[in-house]
């Protein structure tokens, strides 16, 4: 691996990147925040000198050198600024998600010794005084959002503003501690923790350095030729890696704008008025975008669906090559640039993807039909591969060359090594520091040479050099018969239909494959208004008999489409049921970044696997769910398992477009 030297002064932290912003894009817009239906916006000189009186203020508050500093909330500059603040004065910023329940916030805060929280509003405050007598290392509470918070004590409670102007004011005290702690930062001094999701157990604290983040960001930054003219919009949790990257690492190496939705209501709106030209989002947010654009479709009128489908259907088939510049006939190209006109352009305004110059989507598997749907309407929407103890990136896509069933070549700086078990591992600039307090883990996980282990399997294409991932190592197993078992193959296939939400396949050992299937509320919600269908509830829809007909012929079309992949063709799904309630974090059976927790699952709901495979029609059960207050209920239900036809090997057609 090549070693990376520790750059100019100017470029060690996050810190003296904004400093340099400051000098070089002073009245370049930083940051924007949509609150109250406006746009309101900060310079880079101006958001130093926020981020500046915010950290005097920490200082006057006693913020010491190697403290942690809680931030829980949504989206805002002044929590990105209350993160650079906390390493200006030597502290270790630690982002948690504003979702999470107030236990899951008290591991997390326990186990990092957080004296200081930032909280977004009354409700992230709430959690932590719930939690705060446990943990008595908490010293400061600060908040951004003052509705609410008159009758509180407000003796270790802050408005935020008042600590900023109380740095503000106090600035001739506090100015040279600031400069002499900003000055002790070096390329190796940590610039973040963040924690991981979780799928198999505690989270760890994941210790990343300036190097990590810095020499990440300046290595995808150019691959992708990234640039301060950029925005992008700032609205994935600020706990996960990939916010970090983006809109702090990337921002500040590049000095481009990072703007803020007003809420995560909002957010649809204000991509379209703000149309980024660099988005990154999970296969979620894909997926239920194009779940809306199909709605509206059956919504529309029969001229626009027929214009819909007509100009979609060329799109499909030379959208993508006009995209990578690769021959297409004048008559194509004529009639692509007229879809522009009537359908693709409208349609890429309506989602906010007018400008957007580089698109990714990580996280998990995104199904290659969802996939070559942007990709048609000429938006530059690629694959990118990568975790939290890589800072991000391991592999991505270079323009020109991008698939949907690979996730792109080795990131600059990276290197890919794969064991003969299939396993993934990787080293580069970007690799973790350890895990906080957890040096087995860190042992078992990354070794003296630097190697880490991914937990994933997958192989190089000969030739392309491309990386191709088949799913998580451990999910990967065998079918009784030896045939390969690949869960996340199917179930993103299972996917790409609206109807589907989430899914989840069963078949490891076992002589077939079966399935849970979560329907989209939203997009069969619109389905049984169309047809006049009554239902009070997620549960009476899910079970409802022309539901469930639907939901089958989706399956056999993915049973007919995986058919033709001899090497995963046994992975058809023979029975399936369709779950009374959504799988949901606050119940531990997915992660916070929407991640399926399997063992959880097969353990939780062990009743209805065992009924999918020894010939039950139908099975009886009682499940507990979490309520938003944190309350504990349960509900019953009595689910149909149903059967679903299989496709000889090689006989397929492939799935229906639409």
């Amino acid at each position: 691996m090549t070693a990376t030297t520790t750059p100019a002064g100017d470029l060690c932290s996050v810190p003296a990147l904004l400093r340099r912003n400051a000098r070089e894009f002073g009245t370049r817009t930083a940051y924007r925040e949509k609150e109250y239906g406006i746009w309101q916006s900060w310079t880079w000189a101006e958001t130093l000198q926020e981020i500046e009186w915010l950290a005097m203020g920490f200082l006057a508050l006693g913020m010491e050198r190697g403290d942690h500093v809680a931030i829980i909330g949504r989206n805002r500059p002044d929590h990105y600024w209350s993160m650079v603040a906390a390493q200006m004065c030597g502290a270790v910023p630690v982002p948690l998600y504003q979702d999470a329940v107030a236990e899951e916030m008290a591991y997390v805060l326990e186990h990092c010794g957080a004296r200081f929280v930032v909280c977004g509003d009354q409700e992230q405050v709430d959690k932590v005084i719930d939690i705060q007598e446990r943990l008595h290392q908490i010293e400061h509470v600060l908040y951004h959002d003052k509705r609410g918070m008159r009758k509180y004590d407000h003796e270790h409670l802050n408005w935020l503003r008042d600590i900023r102007d109380e740095g503000k004011a106090s600035h001739y005290r506090h100015e040279e501690e600031l400069h002499r702690r900003e000055a002790e930062l070096s390329y190796d001094s940590t610039c973040v923790m963040l924690y991981t999701s979780g799928t198999t157990g505690k989270p760890k604290g994941v210790v990343l350095s300036n190097r990590n983040i810095i020499e990440t960001s300046k290595n995808s930054s150019e691959f992708d030729h990234l640039r301060a003219e950029d925005e992008i919009l700032a609205y994935l949790p600020m706990a996960w890696v990939g916010d970090f990257i983006f809109a702090m690492g990337q921002a500040y190496w590049n000095g481009f704008c990072v703007n803020c939705p007003e809420s995560a209501d909002t957010m649809m709106t204000d991509l379209r008025e703000i149309a980024p030209t660099y988005f990154f989002a999970p296969p979620r947010v894909f997926e239920s975008q194009l779940t809306s654009v199909m709605i509206r479709m059956e919504d529309a009128g029969s001229v626009k669906r027929w214009l819909f489908r007509h100009y979609m259907a060329l799109a499909r088939r030379v959208g993508p090559a006009i995209l990578d510049g690769k021959p297409v006939g004048p008559i194509d190209r004529l009639r692509y640039a007229l879809g522009e006109f009537a359908v693709f352009g409208p349609l890429k305004n309506a989602l906010g993807f007018s400008r957007v110059r580089v698109g990714y989507t990580a996280g998990e598997a995104i199904g290659p039909e969802i996939f070559e749907f942007y990709r048609s309407l000429g938006i530059n929407l690629k694959q990118l591969y990568g975790q939290t103890e890589a800072s991000v990136f391991i592999a991505q896509q270079p323009d020109n060359e991008v698939r949907a069933d690979t996730v792109g070549v080795v990131s600059p700086g990276v290197e890919i090594r794969i064991d003969e078990t299939g396993e993934i591992f990787y080293r580069s600039p970007g690799t973790f520091v350890e895990y906080y307090k957890n040096p087995e883990s860190t042992a078992s996980t990354k070794d003296a040479e630097g190697w880490v282990a991914t937990g994933d399997a997958g192989f190089f294409e000969e030739g392309s050099g491309h990386l191709r991932i088949i799913d998580r190592a451990k999910d990967v197993g065998k079918m009784a018969d030896g045939s390969l078992f690949a869960p996340k193959y199917v179930e993103n296939k299972l996917k790409f239909f609206p109807d589907i939400l989430e899914a989840v396949v069963f078949g490891n050992a076992r002589d077939y494959c079966t399935a849970f299937i979560n329907i989209d509320l939203t997009a069969v919600g619109n389905w049984a208004e169309r047809n006049n269908i009554a239902y009070a509830s997620y549960q009476e829809l899910a079970g409802h008999p022309k539901v469930l007909e639907t939901i089958r012929f989706h399956v056999e079309d993915v049973n007919r489409s995986v058919a033709q992949d001899p090497m995963l063709s046994a992975c058809q799904i023979h029975r399936f049921l369709v779950l009374h309630k959504e799988l949901d974090a606050d119940d531990g059976e997915m992660t916070r970044t929407r991640k399926v927790r399997r063992r959880i699952i097969e353990e939780k709901y062990a009743d209805l696997i065992a009924a999918l495979y020894d010939g039950s029609e139908s099975i009886f059960t009682t499940t507990e769910v979490t309520y938003e207050d944190g309350r504990k209920g349960s509900i019953s239900a009595t689910l149909k398992l149903v059967d679903a036809a299989t496709a000889p090997v090689g006989k397929s057609q492939g799935m229906a477009a639409e």
